[in-house]
C-alpha cells in the first residue's frame, strides 16, 4: 500500500527514501507491539488459551451480531476435580502440567467456533455458538467425555475428571456476568450430585443463599448476638456407672427470622471462609467460659469442642486457649478439640506441631467419626490422640448387623491396646448399651442418656445420673 510513496520519494531524490523507510517502520512496529500486547491481554499464559478477559471479548463481539442471525450464545464452565490434591502432594510444576494436558485436550475436542478460556487455577470455560439448551447440554457431555480420563505425570498415572456446567443465552441471562455465574452455579451442582454435567436450573442459586447466610452469621458475630448463635451441651457418660463425666459443645444458630439452620446445613458453607475462624473462637471462647462456671459450681467436667482442620493449621489456636482458659481458671485437662477422622488425615503432617502444641499446653484431642475417613494406623501410631469416638452409623447397627458389631469390637480393642478412650456416638437404646458395655467401650454418648441440651440443664442431669446409676439393661 505504501509502494507508490516510495516511488514517488525515489524519483524525487533516492536520499529520501531511507528517511522515509524509518518512520513508516517504526510505525508498524508500534502496530505489531500494540496487537501483541493486546493479544497477550486476552491469553493465559500457561495453556495458551484465553483468559477471563478475552471470554468476555468475545462474549461482547457474539452479543454485537444482530438478534435475528444471533446463535445462543452458550457458556460453559469446568472445575477439575482433585487438583489441589496433585497440586500438594506433586508440586506445582506438576499441576501445571496437568492444566496443560487439559487444556490440549479441551482444545481438540472444540466444535467450531468455540471459544475456550482458563479463568484462573483449574476452572475452564468454553463459549458456544448455541441457542438451544438441549444442544449445548449435548455439546458439553461431547467435551466432558473428550477431556476426562488418566494422564501421565511424574510416573503416575493422574485420574482428570471436569464437572461441567451449562447456561445459555438469553434464558439463563443475557449478559456476561449473569450467564458466567449460572453456568458456575450448574458446575457446582454437577460436582455436588456426580453427574458430569448439568443445565443451570432457574430457582437453585445456592451461592446466593450462601452468601446470604454467611452475612447473618458474621453480622451476629460481630454484633455478639446471644439469641442467634448458642451452643447445646450433649452429655457423656460412663458406660458402667452412668456418671456424667464430660460434655460435648454443638452450635445452635437461629437465622433472624428465628428459625434454626441445622448444623449441618450452616459448617458446610462457612468452613471454607474466614468467618470459620471467627465462629470457631465464639465456640470455644464460650464453651470454656461455661466450663469454667461449672467448675466454680462443683462440676468438674471435660467438654469437647469441635473443630476444623483449617483451625488446627493456625498460628494462634494454642495461644488463644492458653489465654482463655488463664482467664476462666479452666485446668487443660477438661477442654478437649475433636477433629473428624476425614480432616485430619487430609493433612496430618501440616497438623503435627499444633496437636503437639495442644499436648505440651495439657488440652486433649478426640478423633471423632472414627471408621469413615480410612484411617492410616501409621497416622493413629504418630498422633497424640486421647479419645477415639467411634461413628453413629456403625453404633446404631450392632444389634441387627454382625459385620458392625464387629467393627466396633475391633475399634474398642484397637483403641484400648493403644491407651485410649472410647466413645460411643448415637446410642439410642438399651441393648446397644449392654452390647457396647460387653465390649469394653469406655464412654456413651445419645439419645439414651439425654440429647444436647442448654447450659443450665446440665447440673441437674449431672445430679440425677450420680443419684441413681442407670440399670444393666437385660441381654
Amino acid at each position: 500500500m505504501l509502494s507508490p510513496v516510495l516511488a514517488v520519494t525515489g524519483h524525487v531524490s533516492l536520499g529520501f527514501v531511507p528517511l522515509v523507510i524509518m518512520p513508516l517502520y517504526a510505525v508498524q512496529r508500534m502496530a505489531r507491539l500494540s496487537q501483541e500486547r493486546r493479544r497477550a491481554a486476552h491469553a493465559d499464559d500457561l495453556t495458551g488459551l484465553g483468559n477471563r478477559t478475552g471470554l468476555q471479548a468475545a462474549y461482547a463481539r457474539r452479543q454485537a451480531v444482530p438478534a435475528a442471525r444471533r446463535r445462543g450464545p452458550a457458556l460453559l464452565v469446568m472445575d477439575l476435580d482433585g487438583f489441589k490434591y496433585v497440586n500438594d502432594a506433586l508440586g506445582h510444576d506438576t499441576g501445571d502440567r496437568l492444566l496443560t494436558a487439559f487444556a490440549e485436550r479441551l482444545r481438540a475436542a472444540l466444535p467450531e467456533g468455540a471459544y475456550a478460556a482458563r479463568l484462573g487455577g483449574d476452572e475452564f470455560a468454553v463459549l458456544l455458538d448455541e441457542r438451544d439448551s438441549g444442544c449445548a447440554l449435548r455439546a458439553a457431555e461431547h467435551i466432558s467425555a473428550a477431556v476426562n480420563g488418566p494422564v501421565s505425570l511424574s510416573g503416575l498415572e493422574v485420574e482428570v475428571a471436569a464437572a461441567v456446567g451449562v447456561a445459555v443465552s438469553p434464558q439463563h441471562g443475557d449478559d456476561f456476568v449473569t450467564l458466567l455465574r449460572h453456568a458456575d452455579i450448574a458446575m457446582y451442582d454437577a460436582k455436588r450430585d456426580n453427574t458430569g454435567v448439568a443445565l443451570y436450573q432457574p430457582g437453585t442459586d445456592r451461592h446466593a443463599q450462601r452468601l446470604e447466610l454467611l452475612d447473618q452469621v458474621r453480622h451476629a458475630l460481630v454484633t455478639d448476638d446471644r439469641e442467634a448463635i448458642t451452643l447445646h451441651y450433649q452429655p457423656q457418660a460412663d458406660l458402667i456407672t452412668g456418671r456424667v463425666v464430660g460434655v460435648e459443645a454443638l452450635l445452635r444458630y437461629r437465622g433472624p427470622d428465628g428459625e434454626p439452620v441445622s448444623p449441618a446445613t450452616l459448617i458446610p458453607m462457612v468452613e471454607h471462609t474466614p468467618v470459620m475462624h471467627q465462629l470457631t473462637d465464639r465456640i470455644v471462647d464460650d464453651a470454656v467460659a461455661q466450663a469454667g462456671r461449672w467448675q466454680a459450681a462443683g462440676l468438674n467436667l471435660r467438654t469437647s469442642v469441635n473443630v476444623s482442620i483449617r483451625d488446627l493449621l493456625r498460628d494462634d489456636l494454642v495461644e488463644r486457649l492458653r489465654s482463655r482458659l488463664a482467664e476462666h481458671r479452666v485446668p487443660p485437662h477438661l477442654l478437649q478439640l475433636e477433629i473428624t477422622e476425614s480432616a485430619l488425615m487430609a493433612d496430618p503432617t501440616r497438623a503435627l506441631p499444633t496437636i503437639k502444641a495442644l499436648r505440651e499446653l495439657g488440652v486433649g484431642l478426640a478423633l471423632d467419626d472414627f471408621g469413615t475417613g480410612f484411617s492410616s494406623l501409621q497416622h493413629l501410631r504418630e498422633i497424640p490422640l486421647d479419645e477415639i469416638k467411634i461413628d453413629r452409623s456403625f453404633v446404631s447397627g450392632m444389634t441387627t448387623n454382625r459385620h458392625d458389631s464387629a467393627i466396633v469390637s475391633s475399634v474398642v480393642t484397637l483403641a484400648r491396646t493403644l491407651g485410649l478412650r472410647t466413645v460411643a456416638e448415637g446410642i439410642e437404646d438399651a441393648p446397644t448399651r449392654h452390647r457396647l458395655r460387653a465390649a469394653g467401650c469406655s464412654l456413651m454418648q445419645g439419645y439414651l442418656l439425654a440429647p444436647a441440651l442448654p447450659a443450665e440443664a446440665i447440673p441437674q442431669l449431672v445430679a440425677d445420673a450420680a443419684a441413681s446409676r442407670i440399670p444393666a439393661p437385660t441381654p
